[in-house]
């Protein structure tokens, strides 16, 4: 089998890369557990890794007795992995180790609603200043994973249809990088990215969870039997457009009553602009006054002051999403709901109406040992998830189509 950049590798081979991926690193010993192997197998295996430069040591173990044991990690010299994680407000790019370390990050205001040429025209701009700051040329990136806020059609990477994002259906975010890297470039869902990032932090423990983003949009990232879930065409998690009201707004999909039309971020600014405006909350009226314009941030900030119309309104919008997941909670099962996206953060109201509507709507038995939490670090989890992305799709997979036992040889569990 072939992974990577032409390099040759068994499914062996690729089954240990990938334990030591996710693992962050295994000794001798718990590679031939994993493996199931003899010691002179695995021994074999790690040195014709550690010959191609795939594999070096990362340091050493506590010692349960006797000599400490050597650790082995994924090695430096497969090069770096590049992470562009694009929100529709935000983009973030970064440079990654193979043990996705993050050497060098940028962050700043981004617009989709801008012409695709100008918003990658800025993220290429800042991907080669962060190659520069750490003194590495455009040769050393050895993959590129890209998140997006739309839905995408991971195959071709295109995005399909994508209602945040005018005029981006026909651009190829593959052409546009290789203009500069000679390296595979993956896309994929923003909130896929997050899911990935997620269990890379838990280093694959978990194997049934849900992320769900409450931002400008709202968007659920699936994790199945250890593996991302992207359906039959990859738009699995597009949650934001469930209907929870016939009777609600329009959405930009051109359907109403869409939760992300009533819950996500755009939405909350709305009611807290019509809460002011028509003077039933005097905080919100006065900030309006002061700054012409309202967001879900000043809605949270009038909550967190004890507002009963912001909190109300934040309330309101908890149910909404909570009654929306726990449709997907009593299909799917999860063993937990990962919780993130810039309106997430606006207080803990939101989330306790989240949880409250969850365990009020879904069955018992879907909910028994449900746990529902922030999100573990949002503000790096997507472009963790973009490096996990790069390097699982580029290092870590059979570059010809697998049967179900190389996907379930090859995958984090």
């Amino acid at each position: 089998m072939v992974s990577g950049r032409g390099i040759v590798l068994s499914g062996e081979e690729l089954a240990l890369l990938a334990a030591v991926f996710w693992r962050g690193g295994l000794s001798r010993a718990e590679v031939a557990a994993r493996l199931d192997v003899s010691r002179s197998k695995a021994n074999a295996l790690l040195l014709g890794l550690s010959a191609r430069d795939l594999l070096s040591e990362s340091g050493t173990r506590s010692s349960t007795g006797g000599r400490r044991p050597e650790v082995l990690g994924l090695s430096d010299a497969i090069g770096v992995f590049a992470a562009i994680d694009l929100g529709a407000t935000s983009l973030d790019v970064a440079v990654l180790a193979p043990d996705m370390t993050v050497l060098a990050h940028r962050a700043e205001p981004a617009d989709v609603r801008n012409p695709p040429t100008q918003v990658f025209a800025r993220a290429r701009d800042l991907l080669r200043a962060l190659l520069r700051e750490r003194d590495l040329s455009p040769t050393a990136v050895r993959a590129i994973g890209v998140g997006v806020p739309g839905p995408v059609a991971f195959e071709t990477g295109q995005l399909v249809e994508p209602p945040l994002m005018p005029g981006w259906q026909r651009f190829s975010i593959r052409d546009c990088l290789a203009e500069d890297y000679d390296a595979p470039v993956f896309v994929d869902n923003d909130v896929n990215l997050l899911a990935l990032g997620t269990l890379w932090q838990v280093r694959a423990q978990l194997q049934n969870f849900i992320v769900i983003k409450i931002g400008t949009g709202i968007g659920c990232g699936i994790i199945c039997h250890g593996a991302l879930y992207r359906g039959a065409d990859g738009s699995a998690g597009d949650v934001g457009h469930i209907c929870v009201d016939p009777n609600g707004p329009r959405c930009s999909c051109g359907n109403v009553g869409c939760v992300e039309a009533m819950a996500a971020g755009p939405a909350l600014g709305r009611l807290a602009m019509e809460a002011a405006r028509s003077g039933r909350s005097a905080p919100l009226q006065a900030v309006w006054l002061e700054r012409g314009a309202l967001s879900a941030i000043d809605l949270g900030d009038a909550s967190r002051a004890g507002d009963p119309v912001a909190n109300r309104i934040i309330q309101e919008a908890g149910a909404q999403i909570g009654e929306m997941l726990a449709s997907v909670i009593n299909f799917f099962n999860p063993s937990h709901v990962f919780v993130g996206g810039g309106v997430a953060q606006i207080g803990p109201s939101l989330l306790a109406a989240i949880r409250h509507s969850i365990y009020r709507r879904s069955l018992a038995l879907s909910t028994r040992h449900l746990d529902i939490r922030y999100m573990p670090n949002p503000h790096t989890n997507g472009i963790l998830g973009a490096g996990v992305l790069a390097i699982q799709e580029a290092l870590l997979r059979p570059a010809q189509p697998r049967s179900g036992s190389d996907r379930a040889r090859t995958s984090p569990e």
